[in-house]
């Protein structure tokens, strides 16, 4: 009887492969093929290759994680504009503010197109909008009561006026779209 060094299993002296597991006992000629296991190896199974290559990634997440946030600057962080010969041009954080004035109800979306906030009121009023100096800037206001005057929209961009428009229809519409 010979013993397979795999699995254990008790196979006929005669046997050149284990009959349970298929392993190699004997060579061509019928010579037994004697194997010995190494003591310092790194023999593994797959589980734990699969563990180890999931915490290596788990770790480079982290790792990637960590450096993004730490270079991402803060927000209320001034914007800064580089432009093509190097020279840093330096805005306020929010350097847009609409003006919208009415003796009036009215109604107004207005900021990024494309992240519009909606703004109602009663009377005259200014908005600080959530707009980068390099950012497309968009107002849509109208009258909500069909009232009389002048509804005047100005778009200032750290307060110089860069955008007005105005109506003295009954329910009138004035439309801005600026870009820097």
């Amino acid at each position: 009887m010979v013993k397979c060094p795999r699995c254990g299993y008790e196979n006929p002296s005669t046997a050149v492969y284990c009959n349970n597991c298929a392993y190699r006992l004997s060579d061509s000629d019928g010579k037994r093929i004697s194997y010995t296991r190494r003591k310092t190896s790194w023999n593994m199974g797959l589980g734990k290759k699969i563990v180890i290559v999931l915490g290596i990634i788990v770790i480079a997440f982290l790792l990637f994680s960590f450096v993004y946030n730490s270079t991402q600057p803060a927000n209320n962080d001034t914007l800064n504009v580089i432009t093509d010969d190097g020279s840093i041009h330096q805005t306020s954080s929010y350097p847009y503010t609409a003006v919208i004035q009415y003796n009036g109800s009215w109604y107004a979306q207005m900021g990024d197109p494309n992240y519009l906030v909606t703004e109602s009121g009663y009377m005259p009023d200014s908005f600080v909008l959530d707009c980068a100096a390099w950012d497309r800037v968009a107002i849509d206001a109208h009258k909500d009561d069909y009232g009389e005057g002048e509804l005047k929209v100005q778009l200032l961009r750290n307060g110089e006026v860069v955008a007005e428009n105005s109506t003295n229809e009954s329910y009138g519409r004035v439309v801005i779209n600026y870009n820097y």
